[in-house]
């Protein structure tokens, strides 16, 4: 088997181009543009490498996806996730399962709440999280992205976090048999 960043074009030449110079001159510059080359196909699995790549080259890989909205201050778990689900996500468009993992992502966990569940107004709904760490800032963040990932016809009424705390609770009761009496006070 052939090694490519061990080949050169003057040996894939026939003996008489090997005596042009011009034909060596320009196939010994080609082979240097050549072995370019070959040092950068190993990242062109670019879905496989993720985890090896910097931030600048994750960011220009969610350009390259047209992640609507990323954000270049993300740290790099959330990119790589990002830019490694953004070609599904645009394949699945304006469905309630592409909006529930972008929930999932920008949250950590959460769910929609559709209007017919709340009883809201028609193609209405709600996201629902536990996550205490949501901030007007990040729910302003996630509102944008939300907008490039539903149906244009659903809108957002709320975002809903749902705080639930483990409480002791102690149920008493007691049961009593027996006679029943009646007294009356005398005069």
């Amino acid at each position: 088997m052939i090694n490519l960043s061990q080949v050169s074009l003057l040996n894939l030449l026939p003996n008489h181009l090997r005596e042009d110079k011009n034909v060596v001159t320009m196939c010994k510059a080609l082979d240097e543009e050549i072995k370019d080359i070959n040092s950068v196909i190993p990242m062109l699995s670019y879905i496989q490498n993720m985890e090896s790549l910097d931030d600048e080259m994750l960011d220009y890989l969610a350009w390259q996806y047209h992640v609507d909205f990323y954000d270049t201050s993300l740290e790099i778990s959330k990119k790589i996730e990002l830019n490694r689900n953004s070609i599904r996500w645009h394949k699945k468009k304006g469905t309630p399962s592409s909006v529930e993992e972008l929930i999932t992502t920008v949250f950590g966990d959460g769910y929609i709440e559709e209007w017919f569940e709340y009883n809201g107004e028609p193609y209405t709904f709600n996201v629902v999280t536990t996550n205490a760490d949501v901030t007007n800032t990040k729910a302003n963040d996630f509102q944008l992205a939300l907008n490039s990932v539903k149906n244009s016809r659903s809108h957002l009424n709320n975002i809903i976090i749902r705080k639930t705390n483990n409480m002791s609770l102690t149920i008493g009761a007691i049961v009593h048999t027996g006679d029943f009496m009646v007294l009356h006070q005398v005069n």
